[in-house]
């Protein structure tokens, strides 16, 4: 094998994914950790599993979309200290807003290609990316005016002493428009099924898909080799509770419900809260390298990044992104389209979904290659883990199955795409 190709080791973890309210009305189970430490969490199960000695670790570059705590601004580094590592390890936190996941595992890629910035006596990277989609709300334009009794220039603010009228603003409705595309994230999507002619009733079908096929998933274990279950203490007062599985997944899902849900963003528009990626928090992170580097200190890949793509696009179809993506990542592997057996795309929105889903039907990929496990509708979309979780999600279906090539893509706001491909690695035990 090149000593150039890149590979994914086996042992990544991922932590579930949990919504960030339960029932509408309560704080989310994972509410009480920040970005860094999901981040932290998953790093630190990584390392667990893919047995690696942190000292051969030699940069961690993970994915985050937002700042949404107070220590988000440490970004990787937060991530890296919280997951163990030894405090000589520098970390990059990189930002491609929904694909921030994917692109930090390319830019680890390519600083392992490149070696510049890579030190020979420390060849293994960790990669992946966590999002809190906990989003603050925010008071703007009081900073140097007068509260209360003082000019506020540092510091918290006394609610009490705020001048009548004064409001906050919600960070996660407002980072969901896109002032250039003069829209909302979903009303992309909507945009998307009338140019594309995707009704209601396909809409909620696939919704109603991703959600048989993740329940079915679950149920039968698939998820497990990838996810690190996670303590969650909810009472002082009480034990904690251990979340293993993602939470969003309707058990009892029919269409029929679905049918009866107003439309969310526009009248007489097609996305509801039943069809679009539910609102979640997480993490996942993993270990990659060389294939000679890997070899050489005895670890196994557990698949092979073999193309990588981005593209921009119309950002008033933002979500069609993982079309031009992938069309540049398979050129980059050196495969067609219909080699490809298995497809991770997420689900921001049901209609974006099935425009993608259409147009790689055109290039080869059939239907039910893509998300057989259920998609981002049925099991949550953390912003800048996303594309780390569906790159494990991936990677174990290759190895499940016994296929040979995976896709990972998804849109992104502003109007881009991202995509991996991935090639499985050797059986365990070869």
């Amino acid at each position: 094998m090149s000593s150039t190709e890149i590979v994914i080791l086996d042992g990544g973890r991922r932590t579930p994914r949990a919504d960030i309210l339960v029932n509408n009305r309560e704080p989310g189970l994972f509410s009480r950790f920040s970005a860094t430490q999901l981040g932290g969490i998953a790093i630190r199960a990584a390392m667990e599993h893919t047995k690696i000695d942190p000292a051969l670790v030699g940069h961690v570059v993970m994915g985050m979309a937002q700042h949404s705590h107070r220590d988000s601004i440490y970004g990787a580094r937060g991530m890296a200290w919280r997951g163990g590592l030894p405090a000589d390890v520098p970390a990059l936190t990189v930002a491609r807003i929904c694909g921030s996941g994917a692109e930090a595992i390319a830019v680890g890629a390519e600083m392992l290609l490149a070696g510049l910035r890579v030190d020979p006596g420390r060849p293994f990277l960790v990669v992946g990316g966590a999002e809190s989609m906990q989003y603050p709300f925010c008071l703007y334009d009081h900073r140097g005016k007068k509260v209360g009794s003082a000019v506020q220039k540092y510091g918290p603010i006394d609610a009490k002493a705020l001048p009548p009228g004064t409001h906050l603003q919600d960070m996660l409705l407002m980072c969901l428009y896109d002032p250039s595309a003069k829209m909302a994230m979903a009303n992309t999507a909507e945009e998307l099924g009338r140019r594309y002619g995707i009704t209601r009733e396909q809409a909620d079908e696939l919704a109603f898909r991703s959600n048989e096929l993740a329940r079915e998933a679950r149920d039968a274990g698939w998820f497990a080799g990838e996810i690190e279950p996670v303590s969650v203490t909810l009472d002082a007062a009480e034990p904690p509770i251990i979340v293993r599985h993602d939470t969003h997944i309707i058990d009892d899902v029919s269409l029929a419900k679905m049918a009866r849900l107003p439309a969310a963003f526009e009248p007489g528009g097609i996305v509801t809260a039943g069809n679009a990626s539910a609102v979640v928090d997480g993490g996942a992170a993993m270990v990659i390298a060389k294939e000679a580097d890997a070899r050489r200190h005895g670890h196994r890949p557990l698949a092979r990044l073999i193309g990588m793509g981005v593209a921009a696009c119309d950002p008033q179809i933002m979500g069609w992104g993982p079309v031009p993506a992938t069309k540049i990542a398979l050129e980059r592997a050196g495969i067609r389209a219909d080699a490809i057996d298995h497809v991770e795309l997420n689900e921001a929105f049901a209609p974006q979904a099935l425009a993608v889903i259409r147009d790689f039907a055109d290039m080869g990929i059939a239907p039910e290659k893509v998300n057989p496990m259920g998609g981002a509708i049925a099991l949550g979309h953390p912003l800048g883990a996303t594309g780390a979780i569906l790159t494990l999600t991936c990677a174990h279906a290759l190895r499940r199955t016994h296929e040979r090539y995976g896709l990972v893509t998804m849109c992104i706001g502003g109007g881009q795409g991202i995509a991996l491909v991935l090639e499985r690695g050797p059986a365990p035990g070869s």
